[in-house]
């Protein structure tokens, strides 16, 4: 608003009596077409001031009435005539402010943000940029300004033109491509934005049930730190892993019993021994794994890995642990596994938990059941009802099997893996 205003103007629209009016009028110019003047206003609701106020404008004797229709062209002119204001847009602007074109804004915004993709060159990103999360999420990430968002995709960029890596630590990742070791920390903006582009790569159609399994939510950033989700950080680590970069390499190393590689007899793993490979040795040095066309069997629990040890050793079948939900270095193991041509051959605990251990392990790598379905739970309760415990927890479907859920909720019990040993023994016996 002008420091100095025209006392007629301030007579014909000024005071707070007529703030209300002036913000109708206002309103009115804000929502214009894009390609559209203003031509007439009708104004309805006026209070007996507001009345007076718009007669005397128009150069109308005051009459009982509480609508108006405003000849905007005829008011602009006069005021032009009298020296008061170019329009009453002008006029309206001097009084209170400014008035924002709503539409003339959005087209403005529309041109800053597709400068902002069309100078994206990575083609990952690009496409990334043209889906509506991909887009909104940037505009979050940048807090809706063009110029942060425009640095945030080149730096974004900077780093994707690295991958995928070779066992790169993620610290040092950053360092190189950004200057900063801790640029694509859990949180930063440059490091949610290449997720989103690693993971649109790896699932080139994502649905909003797998979106929601990664675990990770963008809200409103503080500074240019993106909130996080605990249960999410594996995930993320794991989506590192798939471009090969390390984060907290050593964390959860995956458990392994008699694999077999190519290597030399000296360089060969103890056979009949657990043995341990970290997301680090998997990536940066992966065992060629001679399992093409061979069954290699997938438990959940250590302990039942352990059993088989003990049992077998060396004359066990090749056989991983999940230890739970697989984490990245467990993910990467079967990963290389199944790339390799191994029959992967999954079982878990016949629990609710157990059964999203199966789907990821079954969708993600290929696998099939292994004395996991419906039969072989039924088996299992009526012979060894001992074995049992409560059921309880959050509803789980097997995409492998539709009668084996509904068959765990008609009996509501759940049976721990280690408690099936004597089933699954047989048929982990290579000698």
């Amino acid at each position: 608003m002008s420091d100095q205003v025209d006392p007629r103007l301030q007579r014909l629209l000024g005071g707070d009596h007529l703030a209300s009016l002036r913000k109708r009028l206002r309103q009115r110019f804000e929502r214009a077409p894009l390609e559209g003047a203003v031509d007439h206003i009708r104004v309805v609701g006026l209070s007996e001031e507001e009345h007076a106020a718009l007669a005397a404008l128009l150069g109308r004797p005051q009459r009982r009435s509480k609508s108006l229709q405003i000849d905007v062209r005829r008011v602009d002119a006069d005021l032009r005539r009298a020296g008061i204001a170019t329009s009453l847009c002008e006029a309206l602007g001097r009084l209170d402010g400014s008035i924002l074109h709503l539409a003339g804004a959005r087209l403005r915004q529309q041109t800053l943000w597709s400068s902002v993709m069309d100078g994206c060159s990575h083609p990952d990103l690009t496409r990334l940029l043209l889906t509506p999360a991909g887009i909104g999420l940037v505009k979050r990430l940048a807090r809706r300004d063009t110029v942060a968002a425009a640095e945030l995709c080149r730096r974004a960029e900077v780093v994707l033109r690295l991958l995928p890596a070779k066992g790169i630590t993620r610290s040092q990742l950053a360092a190189d491509a950004l200057g900063d070791a801790h640029a694509l920390d859990n949180g930063r903006g440059a490091a949610a934005l290449v997720l989103a582009v690693l993971r649109q790569t790896a699932r080139p159609a994502p649905d909003a049930a797998a979106a929601d399994e990664d675990g990770e939510t963008v809200q409103e950033p503080r500074e240019d730190v993106v909130a996080e989700p605990a249960a999410g950080a594996e995930r993320i680590r794991e989506t590192w892993a798939r471009a090969g970069v390390l984060v907290n390499e050593l964390a959860r190393p995956a458990l392994f019993l008699n694999l077999p590689t190519d290597a030399t007899e000296s360089d060969q793993l103890p056979l009949g021994e657990p043995a341990y490979a970290s997301l680090r040795s998997l990536l940066r040095s992966p065992p060629r794994w001679e399992v093409a066309g061979r069954n290699v069997y997938v438990c959940e629990n250590p302990n039942l890995l352990a059993i088989a040890a003990d049992r077998w050793g060396a004359g066990c079948a090749p056989l991983v642990c999940t230890d739970g939900m697989p984490a990245a270095a467990q993910r990467c193991l079967l990963a290389q596994l199944a790339l390799a041509g191994a029959r992967l051959r999954y079982h878990g605990d016949f629990d609710w938990p157990g059964l999203r251990i199966g789907n990821q392990v079954m969708r993600e790598h290929g696998a099939e059941p292994w004395r996991f379905g419906a039969a072989d739970y039924i088996a299992a309760v009526r012979t060894a009802p001992g074995l049992a415990h409560p059921l309880g927890g959050k509803v789980a479907e097997a995409s492998w099997d539709g009668a084996l859920a509904p068959a765990m909720r008609q009996h509501r019990v759940a049976i721990a893996e280690e408690a099936l040993a004597a089933s699954l023994l047989p048929d982990l016996d290579d000698r």
